[in-house]
């Protein structure tokens, strides 16, 4: 079967060595005493990251020990061998030179032809990983050149295999402006969180106009209602899902919403819907809205009645490692609930609390639809590597 190709692309695709299209140069082999503080950067697994160059422990050796080829705009470098078996065939296509001058390292392979954005699309595909999968060593997690060489792949003509590129690079430069500013969001309500809420005693240095009156401290329990969840017996436990959802641990908690995992036919402590749900278990204070009309907390949770305002300064708790200095156990971390109830939050005016939880609210849902956007442009991009490659 082959794949759907561009409107008046009538080529028949044809099945070539790997080593028929594209040009491969090794890598360094290089001395610990040859590492130097600056010099030329050693490109290695360690620096790919989602098919991008990033810096990361870089290691940089001596100029006058370089004896392979240097790197070069367009190239794309190739992990070859690695301690994990799932590391190998991880690759990036260098838009530009990270550093002047760049080699990569002798675990690496480097990959130069006519038209490598279309042989980086190549290489995300399936039946890449099926060659690779095919040609993996039994003990030594590699693929030799030559190996690489003979993998066999089906190419169009020069034409449609560059317009195929160009689509794939588009794709993957909107995923990448969308994960950046994705990063912006996060980073923004970071800020914010850090900003606009009590720090280490430190009063909010981001107030609306209106509101100057002092904020009020007080324990949590004596602001809001405060249950710690029981286990259930586990004999009860069900497929159920016309039943109880049990809430047992952080597990549970993902995203700010409950997961559906573990249903029970009893019914002991439980919380309704938009209570704020706690982790009082590792990783303690993880938190998330309960979306569901009720729900069981189990020994690992807490469910606490509070307004926008509230969740937001327990998730700047959270971030700011309030909760450290109540945990207790070495191998299993937790805090007890009378630590929970008499931890200290501020509180305001009702007006404020409406304004400051309205802000963190919208910023979420920004941030929210700001990954579904960016996860429907990567399955369009899996639709399309099933879907225009043999």
């Amino acid at each position: 079967m082959f794949p759907t190709q561009f409107t008046g692309a009538s080529f028949t695709w044809e099945r070539k060595e790997f080593g028929d299209v594209v040009e491969f140069y090794s890598g360094l082999t290089y001395k610990p005493e040859n590492i130097a503080q600056s010099g030329t950067l050693v490109i290695r697994s360690s620096n790919i990251h989602n098919s991008q160059y990033v810096n990361a422990d870089n290691v940089y050796v001596k100029n006058n020990i370089v004896n392979s080829e240097y790197v070069k705009k367009q190239d794309i470098v190739v992990v070859v061998r690695n301690g994990s078996r799932n590391l190998i065939g991880k690759h990036a296509l260098l838009t530009s030179i990270p550093h002047n001058p760049s080699v990569i390292g002798a675990f690496m392979t480097g990959i130069r032809s006519s038209d490598n954005q279309f042989i980086e699309t190549l290489l995300n595909t399936e039946q890449f990983k099926r060659e690779i999968n095919k040609n993996l060593g039994a003990t030594i997690n590699q693929i030799t050149t030559s190996q690489f060489k003979k993998m066999r792949f089906h190419f169009s003509k020069q034409k449609e295999n560059k317009q195929i590129g160009v689509l794939f690079t588009y794709l993957d430069n909107s995923i990448n402006l969308h994960e950046d500013y994705l990063q912006f969001l996060h980073d923004f309500k970071s800020f914010l969180l850090q900003k606009m809420f009590f720090d280490n005693d430190i009063p909010p240095l981001l107030r609306f106009n209106k509101f100057i009156e002092k904020w009020n401290q007080c324990r949590l329990n004596d602001h809001a209602i405060v249950t710690m969840g029981q286990s259930p017996n586990s004999k009860n436990y069900t497929n159920n899902q016309t039943d109880k959802i049990l809430v047992q641990g952080n597990a549970d908690l993902y995203k700010n919403k409950v997961l559906k995992r573990v249903f029970t036919t009893e019914i002991t402590k439980t919380a309704i819907k938009n209570d704020i749900l706690i982790s009082v278990r590792a990783p303690v204070g993880d938190i998330a809205r309960n979306q569901y009309e009720s729900v069981v907390i189990g020994r690992g949770i807490a469910s606490i009645k509070g307004n926008d305002f509230l969740y937001y300064q327990l998730e700047k708790m959270k971030n700011s490692g309030f909760w450290n200095k109540y945990i207790a156990g070495s191998t299993f971390e937790s805090i007890t609930g009378k630590d929970l109830k008499n931890a200290k939050i501020y509180t305001t005016n009702s007006d404020e609390e409406r304004k400051i939880g309205n802000i963190f609210s919208s910023l979420t849902n920004i941030i929210q639809l700001q990954e579904h956007k960016i996860d429907s442009l990567k399955k369009l991009k899996q639709f399309l590597l099933q879907n225009m490659f043999i």
